[in-house]
């Protein structure tokens, strides 16, 4: 019997992956933002209540790192609180909760990638908000998988790849930061991860959970590194070197001709965001091989990816 499985944030950019993938694991029963407000306790109490899941996928969160800095109320409402009640409710009924963190809960002062175990140190609000979310659930005591990613990006919603290629349609000359270093991780990889290590665990005695030896949080990021500006660069040629139509970039681009022909690398001083991020927020995976023996690939692949000509999502399960 396959479980019942409460998705939040169905579209979002993962969320919208995973309302693909997860109805292979389970009964899914999705909510976007109109039908589930995680600002409104009562709605999370009401719905976990009425739907009674096995499992619980969060996948909505409040992503606007420059807004949630002048928006700490709503930022803190979705980011820290929503995650604490879900597992709240979720312990209540038994269930278990999955949810999507971030690398930006670490201040990037470091010169190798973060594991687990190592401090955090978040430097924004949206960081700050997130790791309150997480504190929440690992306190709780309900079962959990916590997933950090990074960089995440799609060919849907709002990101720095449909933003990129949008402004390549409006200036001949890009200014892109240069000295952050991570790793992008396309959503379809994300939510593909996620599916393969939920999978086998909810087969499991008849459907019933054993997550007693699993429980806990896990790094889930794309192999390799680079900045954003080797990114943008890598997306333009990309781009540009495409002979076949897609839809998400013909809709991206508003059908524009790209008229960008210089990106030109500059400092994140020059660039003067209000707010600070890491300037290293690579990730160590290698808990999550050990565990799941799952691994994304690295971030030049997935980028190609959603190139192709070929469905993205339908590969990744096969890898």
């Amino acid at each position: 019997m396959k479980p019942v499985i409460l998705l939040t944030g169905k579209n979002g950019q993962v969320g919208a992956e995973l309302l693909r993938l997860l109805p292979q694991v389970g009964e899914v029963v999705a909510f976007g933002h109109d039908q589930l407000d995680l600002s409104n306790p009562s709605d999370i109490r009401r719905t976990i209540r009425e739907v009674r899941p096995q499992l619980i996928v969060n996948a909505a969160a409040y992503t606007g790192v420059d807004q949630a800095e002048t928006d700490e109320t709503t930022a803190h409402a979705v980011n820290a609180q929503a995650p604490g009640l879900l597992a709240e409710e979720a312990q209540k009924i038994g269930a278990v909760l999955v949810h999507y963190s971030t690398d930006y809960v670490f201040d990037g002062t470091k010169k190798l990638p973060y594991d687990e175990a190592d401090s955090t140190n978040p430097i924004n609000v949206y960081g700050k908000t997130k790791f309150t979310g997480e504190q929440a659930i690992r306190s709780s005591g309900v079962s959990h998988l916590i997933f950090r990613t990074s960089w995440v990006y799609a060919t849907r919603g709002r990101n720095f790849l449909l933003t990129i290629l949008r402004l390549a349609t409006e200036r001949e000359e890009l200014r892109i930061v240069n000295d952050q270093v991570g790793a992008p991780t396309c959503a379809s990889d994300v939510a593909a991860a996620t599916t393969k290590i939920l999978s086998p665990i909810c087969e499991r005695n008849d459907g019933s959970f054993v997550f007693s030896d699993v429980s806990g949080t896990y790094h889930m990021s794309a192999a390799g590194q680079t900045t954003w500006y080797d990114f943008a660069a890598t997306m333009l040629e990309k781009a540009k070197a495409t002979s076949h139509n897609l839809d998400w970039l013909t809709t991206a681009t508003q059908g524009r001709r790209l008229i960008a022909r210089r990106v030109i690398p500059i400092s994140t001083e020059e660039f003067g965001s209000p707010t600070p991020r890491p300037a290293y927020s690579i990730l160590s995976n290698c808990r999550l091989m050990q565990t799941f023996g799952v691994a994304l690939p690295d971030w030049q692949t997935q980028l190609q990816r959603c190139f192709a000509s070929e469905s993205i999502t339908a590969n990744l399960l096969a890898d």
